[in-house]
């Protein structure tokens, strides 16, 4: 059996990745290492170890990387931690092959390490960008360091062998997050008023909103106009999920603290919803705003507009039903307006969403044993375009 080992260090990583968490348990031919990390061991963000736990897979190490300050030079030392805990762990393990998603510091410390190790790495969405995070050169970074990758669309597969990556180990699988909305039996919308405590009437609104981290000090002026934008919109329900650990994410968390404080009869807050908490209630929203990549990836599924405030997501391929605004509170306020005609016109009734057809987990399964079962080489040639 070959030792393939997962990395996660977030929720909404854990999320997308745990249909190939499932399946690589159940394959005849694959042992399932998994290795939980960062966020997931802080009581701050909610010990999401133990969902994964409640869902039955086995956490074979968990690794305390993150320090108690969010500032550069906070985030610079967890990510010195993480790259000496993955190395001694991966000694420990000695994986075949490591799956990583994504592009946070946490998965970047863990591809060093394993690189500097000789483990191929397979790493799930190169080719992305995000202009307004330190993750965009984490992430290009990562796909130079990996040996397989799954992109989610033709468009970041090609960005992919632009980086010089041999299009032999370059597949378009489409979005994981699909696969999840199309196989998890969602809650109902009584389910979810019972498990948000909120009544689900009026207009009701998703709200996630991280960091800008190639941006100083502009966290709170951004997130406060987007507070002042929310109180300006007539009968607005609010549920937030709250930021992750990025710089100045807490800034943003004692914000909402605050603001739901202040707003019982009609704002709620999540540290961590888990994904099918977090899917359903989106299905029942009517527009999702802020900044997370589940607005651009996920909402369309569900043919709700999203609004997408600032430059954290830009670059992204995106559907016709997200609107792009200045973390400006006019501008805010009018594109919540505009989301909210276009959802109840109809208009995005069928909306095409460039994320592919949900059948992720098994292509990438068969892309990883067919590599597995030939001769790896790691000494890879720069491919000319």
């Amino acid at each position: 059996m070959k030792r393939i080992c997962i990395i996660t260090g977030t929720r909404a990583e854990y999320g997308l990745l745990k249909p190939l968490i499932r399946k690589v348990k159940h394959d005849e031919q694959l042992e399932l290492k998994l290795i939980v990390t960062g966020m997931h061991l802080s009581p701050e963000f909610g010990l999401t170890h133990k969902e994964i736990e409640a869902d039955g897979f086995k956490i074979d190490e968990k690794l305390e990387i993150l320090m108690s300050s969010d500032t550069p030079i906070g985030i610079s030392k967890s990510m010195g931690l993480a790259m000496i805990s993955f190395a001694e762990c991966f000694a420990r393990i000695e994986p075949d092959m490591i799956i990583v998603l994504g592009d946070r510091y946490e998965v970047f410390s863990a591809v060093s390490a394993a690189s500097v190790m000789r483990i191929p790495i397979a790493h799930l969405y190169g080719g992305e960008t995000t202009e307004g995070a330190i993750d965009e050169a984490f992430r290009h970074s990562i796909t130079k360091m990996s040996y397989l990758h799954f992109t989610s669309t033709e468009a970041y597969s090609k960005r992919v062998i632009q980086l010089g990556e041999d299009p032999l180990r370059v597949f378009n699988v489409g979005a994981i997050g699909v696969e999840n909305i199309k196989t998890l039996k969602l809650l109902s919308k009584q389910e979810v008023e019972e498990a948000i405590g909120l009544k689900l009437n009026g207009n009701i609104a998703l709200v996630t909103f991280h960091p800008v981290t190639l941006e100083s000090n502009t966290t709170e002026r951004q997130f406060r106009n987007l507070i002042r934008a929310l109180d300006n919109l007539e009968d607005m329900k609010i549920i937030f999920t709250k930021s992750n650990s990025d710089t100045d994410g807490r800034i943003i968390n004692q914000m909402i603290d605050k603001y739901v404080n202040d707003n019982k009869e009609k704002a709620v807050k999540f540290t961590s919803m888990g994904q099918l908490l977090y899917l359903s209630t989106m299905k029942y929203a009517d527009v999702v705003i802020g900044n997370s990549s589940s607005g651009i990836v996920e909402a369309p599924f569900f043919e709700v507009p999203t609004v997408n405030i600032g430059d954290r997501q830009k670059g992204r391929i995106q559907a016709d039903s997200i609107l792009d605004c200045s973390p400006n509170k006019e501008d805010i306020m009018n594109s919540v307006r505009k989301a909210l005609r276009i959802k109840f016109s109809g208009k995005i009734k069928n909306i095409n969403n460039p994320y592919g057809d949900g059948n992720v987990s098994d292509k990438i399964i068969i892309k990883i044993k067919e590599a597995l079962e030939s001769q790896i080489n790691i000494k890879k040639r720069f491919y000319d375009t």
